[in-house]
């Protein structure tokens, strides 16, 4: 399993998303053809290097559950381990099950490697049953290579790691 990397690029800060942030959030989403009805500034975390927002993602919360969306870098900051931090922080944030949905074998391949695997729709909880349904009804018909994924690494839980 990938470490998680320990620090950023020189001029480059992890921070909680500010209102003044969303509109940089909303324009990364949509370049990445994300869904962009459910984001939500108080679950966002940041990267800003050098004044920018270069990178976003959100815990989304649920009943027993939460979900990683979002995860975007933008394409002129790839490759330089930032998704990899954004995503570690996260899944040290989260305090309940973590799951995400991803298209294509390269993002599960590196969620993959940031310890998640997949799982069935039947083995979701039920509030994420509901939030995936719809996708998980489309990548069916249209044979989309959708793939549901749920962190096996440790996650907070009242003060102490569990492995859930």
């Amino acid at each position: 399993m990938r470490q998680f990397s320990s620090s950023l690029p020189n001029k480059c800060i992890l921070r909680r998303a500010s209102s003044r942030d969303m509109w940089r959030i909303r324009k990364l989403v949509l370049l990445a053809r994300l869904d962009p009805t459910q984001l939500r500034q108080s679950q966002f975390w940041v990267i800003e290097c050098e004044r920018k927002i270069v990178a976003c993602g959100q815990l989304r919360s649920f009943e027993g559950a939460q979900e990683l969306g979002s995860v975007v870098v933008a394409p002129a900051w790839r490759d330089r381990s930032l998704g990899t931090y954004l995503v570690g922080h996260l899944i040290q944030s989260a305090t309940q099950p973590l799951y995400l949905e991803c298209l294509g074998a390269r993002l599960a391949s590196f969620y993959g490697c940031l310890g998640f695997i997949p799982v069935s729709w039947q083995a979701l909880p039920p509030p994420l049953k509901r939030k995936f349904g719809l996708s998980n009804l489309a990548a069916r018909i249209f044979q989309l290579p959708l793939t549901l994924m749920q962190c096996v690494i440790g996650i907070k839980n009242k003060g102490r790691v569990t492995n859930e």
